[in-house]
């Protein structure tokens, strides 16, 4: 007897490709999230949940897509992986359990909640049905960001006592509105991808001291300059975001240095600069300044990790990632937006 599981296996099988659906509309990354499906030629985009009025439906990136109730895209198991975008990030650690219970893989957006405990339960669920929950930390395959990680983890700058990364950006009202929400503010929001960066380079800070400062005139209260600082044995991590820059993005940057030299790049978009200054040679580069330009690479935002993801599912490769680099990272954020309640 041919169950509809195994004839999703089939079906899978004779197109080679995975069928996705999208719950949520109304994060920032909703939109990049659904054309990088749609132009992921792994994947087949079986539809999109619209699961709060609220959320937009007329970007053309949806024209053409079906619309989907999220009973239809829980029940139907030939959709095997969902991507999370809601703009709510509490119910989307909801929406998450409920896919992960439904057999699904699931690619959740940031940040993932603010319970740590549940987080830590989804992503057991997932590894106990033979699942993956991939995390939407943005730059985690930014090649010019990958090779300043890569120069600090294999000991090309010698021993690192300093980590640097800082976002600036001009914040309209309506954002404001959304990110006040958030007793972290703009740390809760914005800084996981950072932090992401930072506990892969450093690993579980042994202090946090964090400055969550509101210093617009607009009664808000939102946390709006910001900076943490993460306290190693012998390394000191700062992360800093800010509201009010009218040209923020060409002066985000990243930066590591130790004791044989630095790696920086600047900016986030591209083409981006990475900067390498070293007193030895060391791995691929000379002692000295190297400096390169780093194109976009090819493709859409997100390819890269919809790409992962299909290796994943597919029995081709292990995540690059692991649960408990995500746990950490969570915790790392809540507790320096004093949010750790576990």
């Amino acid at each position: 007897m041919i169950t509809r599981r195994t004839f999703a296996a089939l079906a899978l099988a004779a197109t080679g490709k995975i069928r996705a659906a999208v719950v949520g509309t109304g994060h920032g990354h909703a939109i990049s999230k659904i054309k990088a499906l749609k132009g992921t030629p792994e994947f087949e985009l079986a539809g999109v949940c619209k699961i709060d009025p609220t959320e937009p439906t007329t970007d053309p990136a949806l024209n053409g897509v079906p619309w989907l109730t999220f009973e239809q895209i829980l029940n139907d198991n030939t959709i095997e992986l969902v991507a999370v975008e809601s703009a709510d990030i509490a119910a989307n650690l909801g929406h998450a359990e409920r896919l992960v219970k439904a057999g699904k893989f699931v690619h959740l957006d940031k940040p993932p909640g603010a319970d740590l405990v549940r987080l830590r339960q989804l992503f057991a669920d997932a590894a106990a049905r033979g699942r993956f929950v991939q995390m939407g930390y943005q730059w985690r395959y930014h090649p010019a960001m990958q090779s300043v990680i890569d120069a600090a983890r294999n000991g090309w700058l010698g021993d690192i006592y300093r980590f640097r990364a800082s976002i600036d950006k001009l914040i309209d009202a309506e954002e404001r509105r959304y990110l006040a929400k958030f007793k972290g503010g703009m740390m809760f929001s914005e800084a996981c991808h950072l932090v992401d960066r930072a506990v892969a380079v450093l690993g579980r800070p042994n202090k946090i001291t964090a400055f969550l400062r509101h210093e617009s005139p607009i009664a808000d209260g939102l946390k709006d300059n910001t900076l943490a600082i993460l306290e190693y044995d012998r390394a000191i991590a700062e992360i800093s975001l800010s509201g009010f820059h009218p040209r923020g993005n060409p002066h985000r940057f990243l930066e590591i240095f130790g004791s044989n030299g630095s790696a920086r790049m600047q900016p986030y978009t591209f083409p981006s600069t990475l900067s390498i200054d070293i007193a030895k040679p060391a791995g691929p580069y000379k002692a000295g300044t190297t400096t390169l330009q780093i194109p976009a690479p090819p493709g859409l935002p997100y390819n890269h990790d919809f790409l992962e993801m299909a290796a994943v599912m597919r029995g081709n490769a292990k995540p690059s990632h692991s649960a408990e680099h995500d746990l950490l990272t969570h915790e790392t954020l809540l507790r320096i937006c004093d949010m750790l309640t576990q």
